[in-house]
């Protein structure tokens, strides 16, 4: 690694840290219980949203009415995002008249917005119309980020109440985390996104004069059925519009990802500069990281955020690092080249394949390891580029469960079912019932926490399997053997645990992968989310147990260490296997 990579990568560490404890207290006011100047400054607009909707503010659900009415949401949001796209050529905003979205992808563009995966299998750009894109995606990437947070909500009341039967409503923390968290940061970000070149308009797409014309060669058959070349000359350039800097400042603040154009953040309109690029970074780990402050807080106990915050940057620093060193190494297929692939002032050096030169190694190799450790699926360079040991690191990120950082919402609460099954370990090592925040964990809060834990691992493991037996799953590989099964194992991997980040040279869209990918996603979020419920439902009925001389303290560097080797092990255990077959493979094929 360079200078260079160490500075950025220090630097944005060092500028989250700063930011997640002030965007962390701000969240506890916003779910606080009692009334407070943050909730007293929107009490008109909330109060009205809430007679508008026939919500009474003070209602308590229990967790398996709280968990009816985040899947009855939902799954509505998921038919009004299809039926948006089926009918976008009869509605208005379409000024490139795009013709309806097929019905196998729209289903799965509808239950990936919806379930916070943003998976993509059409491009942007030349499929959705403005409305569908504003009206569709844009709102579902609200809605499903708060839905995360309102469950992460009512999970965390779970721990925190004494003897309780309800969780809170649905409704309100839906309200709060859309009204007071999402929309003003968004607003924000959108605004720095539009002073670095971002566009926000609703102009037609622009043709423009190329700089230096060209053309290319086609082949046609003359009236004799002979085939002849042809060479049409290139002389114009379309540029595509839209309302595209609102969009990308949800699609990171939510950890949603998916882009208003096909090439994600990789493009100059939605990322058109270093700035723009580290602030994008810093909007993807800034909810999950505050998060984690304010469930400290809401606990009572500051310490124990503290502590899940030091296990997910225990696990991420390391592995960001390997990959930018990875990628700095260089493509080991060009060592016997006469290419020069040394960093210097003129350029990056290492792997420049499928990355941006106006971003880099650090800053590619970084955005690589961010956006698949938090669940947002955004990119800046093309993943299946990246060296083998690189294209390992965000595919091992994604299959440890999206819990380093992870999603907003949906990675604390999947962490914290990694904590119970860590204090129940310990239970059983020193013969105690475990505890966990003053709560007694007993069998049925544990076939809870390893629904959470194993579910997403299971869809991995048997879509992988579906994907490489079906030949219709193999036909979309563009590159057979070890490449061609981590392109496989990739797309499952993110669709499975809700990332949404394309690895590249899988031709996802048909009626197979749709289909597949759409039920792994779907699959993945909500069960998973109901579990969490569940538990905290069981939790929140039990009384406090007071600490004692065998209670495992969960705030000392010993827990943080315990609960990442688990996290650790459980993605080691179930993967290293199909890791073997594709990117170790194909790194070893590859002469390191």
């Amino acid at each position: 690694m360079t200078t260079n990579d160490f500075l950025q990568t220090g630097l944005f560490l060092l500028v989250l840290l700063l930011l997640v404890k002030p965007v962390g207290s701000y969240m506890t006011l916003v779910f606080a219980e009692a009334p407070n100047r943050i909730t007293r400054f929107g009490g008109h607009a909330e109060r009205g949203i809430y007679r508008l909707c026939g919500i009474s503010s003070t209602e308590e659900m229990g967790w398996k009415r709280y968990a009816l009415a985040m899947l009855l949401f939902n799954v509505l949001g998921l038919l009004a995002v299809y039926a948006l796209q089926r009918t976008q050529p009869w509605l208005p905003l379409n000024p490139q008249h795009f013709a309806a979205v097929s019905p196998d992808s729209a289903m799965n563009t509808a239950i990936s917005f919806a379930s916070n995966t943003n998976w993509q299998g059409y491009a942007g750009e030349s499929t959705m119309s403005y409305l569908t894109q504003m009206l569709g995606l844009a709102v579902q990437n609200f809605l499903s980020a708060a839905t995360g947070i309102a469950v992460l909500v009512a999970v965390v009341r779970g721990f925190s109440r004494r003897s309780a039967s309800g969780l809170g409503s649905f409704w309100v923390d839906l309200t709060r985390s859309t009204l007071y968290v999402l929309l003003p940061l968004s607003l924000l970000m959108s605004l720095l996104l539009v002073s670095q070149g971002v566009v926000q308009n609703f102009r037609p797409y622009v043709d423009v004069p190329v700089l230096q014309a060209s053309s290319y060669s086609t082949t046609a058959q003359d009236a004799a059925g002979h085939d002849v070349s042809m060479q049409t000359a290139v002389s114009t350039q379309t540029l595509p519009m839209g309302p595209a800097a609102s969009q990308i400042a949800i699609k990171l603040l939510g950890t949603n990802g998916g882009g208003f154009f096909n090439a994600n953040s990789a493009h100059p309109y939605e990322n058109p500069t270093p700035f723009s690029n580290f602030v994008e970074m810093l909007a993807i780990f800034l909810i999950p990281g505050g998060l984690c402050v304010m469930f400290g807080k809401l606990v009572g106990d500051r310490r124990q955020g503290w502590a899940i915050l030091a296990t997910m940057l225990l696990i991420f620093v390391p592995l960001a690092i390997g990959l930018v060193a990875a990628e700095q190494a260089g493509n080991p297929a060009l060592h016997g080249l006469a290419v020069d692939a040394r960093a210097t002032a003129l350029q990056a050096g290492g792997n420049m394949e499928g990355k941006e030169t106006r971003f880099g190694i650090a800053s590619s190799g970084l955005f690589a390891a961010i956006t698949t450790a938090a669940s947002c699926g955004a990119v800046n360079a093309m993943h299946d580029s990246l060296t083998p040991l690189g294209g390992l690191v965000p595919m091992w990120l994604m299959q440890l469960g999206e819990v380093i950082f992870g999603g907003v919402g949906s990675g604390l609460y999947g962490m914290l079912a990694f904590a119970v099954v860590v204090v129940f370990i310990a239970g059983l090592m020193v013969g105690r019932t475990p505890e966990y925040l003053g709560k007694k964990i007993e069998a049925y809060e544990m076939k809870m926490a390893s629904l959470a834990v194993l579910l997403p691992c299971a869809l991995v493991v048997i879509g992988t399997a579906i994907a490489v037996m079906v030949p219709a799953g193999a036909a979309g590989v563009a590159n057979p053997g070890a490449h061609g099964f981590s392109e496989i194992l990739y797309a499952v991997s993110s669709a499975s645990n809700n990332n949404g980040s394309a690895f590249g040279g899988l031709s996802a869209d048909t009626p197979f992968w749709n289909t597949l990918l759409g039920a792994c996603m779907f699959f993945a979020r909500f069960p998973l989310a109901i579990a969490m419920l569940a538990m905290a439902g069981s939790l929140a009925a039990k009384r406090h147990v007071p600490e004692s001389a065998g209670t495992l303290p969960t705030h000392t560097p010993l827990f943080v260490t315990l609960l990442a080797c688990v996290v650790i092990v459980v993605g080691a255990l179930t993967f290293l296997p199909a890791l073997a077959l594709g990117p170790i493979a194909e790194s070893l094929m590859s002469g390191h």
